[in-house]
């Protein structure tokens, strides 16, 4: 067993998409009006799927069910870019600075660190 793809529920998965879109520097691989795909070209694709009436878990709450973490060169570069295209930074910030959470614009929570 492989895994292909990791998928996010949203409201408006094109949105949402293109924020990631724009993070990570992939590829739409598949869209319509309910589904969007992304990739770089190897094993792993990033997808969102609209669910109606869908809300953003809370931080720091239990409703989180996943996050995504996302290794980068220069992590306060990253997180300025971030927060650039519409994330936004929780107050609250586990880990002793090791990594950074944010949200993505839905309440999606993923973590940034540095590239080891």
């Amino acid at each position: 067993m492989k895994l292909a793809t990791v998928m996010l529920d949203s409201a408006d998965p094109g949105k949402l998409a293109e924020f990631y879109r724009v993070a990570t520097r992939w590829e739409v691989t598949y869209s319509d009006d309910d589904f969007v795909m992304l990739g770089d070209g190897g094993p792993i694709q990033l997808g969102f799927q609209r669910v109606e009436g869908y809300e953003g878990p809370g931080w720091p709450d239990d409703r989180k069910h996943v996050h995504l973490d996302f290794t980068v060169q220069d992590v306060a570069k990253a997180v300025e870019n971030l927060l650039g295209i519409g994330a936004t930074k929780p107050d609250f910030q586990p880990g002793d600075g090791n990594w950074t959470v944010l949200a993505d614009p839905e309440g999606h929570l993923f973590c940034i660190s540095a590239e080891s």
